[in-house]
């Protein structure tokens, strides 16, 4: 069972003044971003906001470490778009709430621990890959209305303009004091500037509105039988692996930032908790969001606190403040952004490239290339994982030797080292002088372990070789599981499995 502690531990001290501004910020940052992806799935543009706020909250209260900002995040938007053509918002809905299901399902199941498998070649290449996406994404907001053509002229000088003298407060505020976050000042700022100056230049309501009400119960319009289930449920397992993917991942790079470790099986339910509201409350779903979440740090933020601000201000955005914030310049948000592009990026991948192994620069550079392409995280990352388990099956495959000699009783001894598994079976099989051999052959495993199927039927081999030469093949020092395996394939092997003089140690 996933145990969940106390809202707030009382022994951590809580700079309130730091966590309430950081929410904010992150309230800011969040409310674009949320708006665009609804409009690029074709969504009404109040799920994106919904589901900021459902996102934010419930992982916030829930979740597997404080610090982590939800919401509306793109990776899940994207693997909806088919979905919403095809059948309409409704199963949108649908195949949002059984994402949430499956994720609840696999951090009750503990499942969450196989994000360790990821190495730290596919983590450079997924964070480098990520912050040149998020500083792309900024690029379309210098068209007219996100999606038409290019901004031109004036427009266009003073978008830059702004975006610039952004980024320059985020960069240099944090020389003058700590005491409030570089962002926020930066937003607000450049607000002041265009309010007071009356520059005309591109704002939020030039996205969409973000005036409504509170989420509203909705039960999905859709037939409830097996033919619905058969539409959703494929849509629900992608946007499920895809969040979990981003989450874990989002998760494991704020514990190395922070310096202590997250529950990633909490948030595993925590995060399919909130898909499930988000299916029920107008919703689009959602996942962490890595962009917002560095905002929150770099904010200064370390409690839940700052991600239940975030998403308070959000409905309250929603409800009462969208006339305030519908004016807010884009060029502010956008400046933001791009300097968390910059900082996301790891740098000193570039220090160490000359350090690391080639095939990791390999790995690293493909993941970020798929990323940034296929802007599809979770592809990114498989493909890493895949290459990297390809890499190491190479290796470990050319590890494999034998030390051979022949004791005083004539007995032709063969010491494996390294582990045989389907890699290394052919180099294996190349140790054995079968021919020459005497009329007894020990084949000792102290240093190695039969690791599969295609270790046992190498083995088999070897033995039916000898044993066509009516010669006697005795395995020693078989490891607990590599005798469990030669049992389980009994009708497969015959051989005689002998260890008279040492005991076979279970671990």
């Amino acid at each position: 069972m996933v145990r969940y502690p106390k809202l707030f531990d009382f022994t951590q001290k809580i700079n309130y003044k730091t966590e309430i501004l950081a929410g904010l910020t992150v309230a800011m940052t969040m409310i674009p971003e949320s708006l665009s992806f609804a409009i690029l799935a074709g969504f009404p543009p109040l799920t994106g906001l919904y589901a900021a706020f459902i996102m934010g909250l419930v992982t916030a209260v829930l979740g597997g470490r404080p610090g982590l900002v939800s919401g509306g995040a793109g990776a899940t938007v994207i693997t909806l778009i088919a979905l919403m053509k095809l059948h309409g918002l409704e199963y949108v809905f649908a195949a949002v709430a059984v994402a949430g299901i499956i994720q609840i399902v696999v951090g009750l199941f503990k499942l969450g621990k196989f994000i360790r498998l990821v190495p730290q070649s596919v983590m450079y290449g997924f964070v480098n890959g990520l912050a040149i996406v998020i500083f792309m994404s900024q690029i379309s907001q210098f068209k007219v209305g996100g999606t038409g053509g290019w901004l031109s002229g004036t427009a266009l000088y003073t978008m830059l303009g702004l975006v610039a003298l952004t980024m320059l407060m985020v960069w240099v505020w944090p020389k003058l004091t700590k005491a409030v976050p570089a962002s926020l000042v930066a937003i607000l700022v450049v607000f002041a500037v265009v309010l007071i100056f009356g520059i005309q230049t591109k704002t939020v309501n030039d996205i969409a509105s973000v005036a409504g009400g509170f989420p509203p119960f909705h039960i999905p319009n859709i037939p409830f039988n097996l033919e619905t289930l058969q539409i959703v449920l494929p849509y629900g397992l992608i946007m499920a692996m895809v969040g979990l993917t981003e989450g874990l991942l989002t998760l494991n790079l704020v514990d190395e930032m922070v310096g202590n470790k997250g529950n990633g099986n909490r948030e595993c339910v925590a995060q399919g908790t909130a898909n499930i509201l988000n299916g029920f409350f107008f919703g689009m779903g959602g996942c962490p969001m890595i962009a917002q979440t560095l905002v929150n740090l770099s904010s200064g933020a370390r409690a839940r606190l700052s991600a239940i601000i975030a998403a308070f201000a959000i409905l309250l955005i929603i409800l009462v403040g969208a006339p305030v914030i519908g004016k807010l310049p884009m060029a502010a948000l956008v400046g933001v952004m791009m300097m968390v592009a910059i900082g996301t990026f790891e740098w000193s991948s570039f220090r160490i490239i000359n350090k690391m192994p080639r095939s990791d620069i390999f790995i690293g550079v493909v993941v970020a290339a798929v990323t940034v392409f296929f802007h599809n995280l979770a592809l990114a990352v498989l493909i890493g994982v895949i290459m990297s388990a390809l890499v190491f099956a190479w290796e470990s495959a050319k590890r494999i030797r034998a030390k051979k000699y022949i004791d005083e009783n004539g007995i032709k001894h063969y010491e494996i080292y390294g582990p045989l598994f389907f890699g290394s079976t052919t180099v294996f099989l190349e140790k054995f002088e079968v021919q020459q051999d005497p009329h007894q052959v020990v084949i000792d495993f102290k240093e190695s372990r039969i690791s599969d199927m295609s270790a046992i039927d190498a083995v088999h081999k070897i033995t039916d070789r000898y044993k066509k030469l009516n010669k006697i093949v005795t395995l020693k020092h078989l490891s607990a599981d590599s005798r469990l395996l030669l049992r389980n394939a009994a009708d497969v092997i015959e051989v005689n499995i002998d260890d008279p003089t040492y005991k076979v140690a279970d671990k």
